[in-house]
C-alpha cells in the first residue's frame, strides 16, 4: 500500500517539505504558548551564548541545548494535537501520551539548564 501524498522527488519535494516546516512552526508558535514563551526565551538567550561561551564549542551547546527545547516542545505539540484530533475523551494511553510526551520538555528544560549552569560557572570563576 503505497501514500498517494508521497509522489514528489528531487526538488520538488524539498520545496513543499519546506512549506510545510515553515506551516508547522507557524502553528506551533500562533496555537501554543509553551512554544511561544521557548521562542523568545531562545531569542534573549542565544546572544547570550556567545558571552557566556569560551569557546566555538560551548557555544554550540549552548545554542544546541535551546534547540533541542524546541525541538521537543514541536514533538510534544504535535503529539497533543493527535491525541487530541482522536478524542477529547479521557483516556488513560491519552493521559500517558500527552504526560510522556511533557517529561520529555522538561528533561529537555533541564538539560538546557545544566549545561547553561555550567557554562556560567565555568565563565565566572
Amino acid at each position: 500500500m503505497s501514500n498517494p501524498h508521497k509522489g514528489r522527488t528531487g526538488l520538488d519535494r524539498v520545496i513543499h517539505a519546506a512549506g510545510y516546516s515553515w506551516a508547522g512552526l507557524k502553528a506551533a508558535y500562533t496555537g501554543e504558548s509553551a512554544f511561544r514563551q521557548e521562542t523568545w526565551l531562545c531569542v534573549i538567550a542565544a546572544p547570550m551564548a556567545f558571552w557566556l561561551a569560551k569557546t566555538w564549542e560551548q557555544a554550540a551547546l549552548l545554542l544546541g541545548s535551546l534547540l533541542l527545547v524546541l525541538i521537543v516542545e514541536l514533538l510534544n505539540s504535535a503529539i497533543e494535537a493527535v491525541v487530541d484530533r482522536v478524542s477529547f475523551e479521557r483516556h488513560e494511553l491519552s493521559k500517558r501520551a500527552k504526560d510522556i510526551a511533557s517529561a520529555a520538555v522538561l528533561m529537555a528544560l533541564v538539560l538546557a539548564g545544566g549545561i547553561w549552569a555550567c557554562a556560567l560557572w565555568q565563565h565566572l570563576r
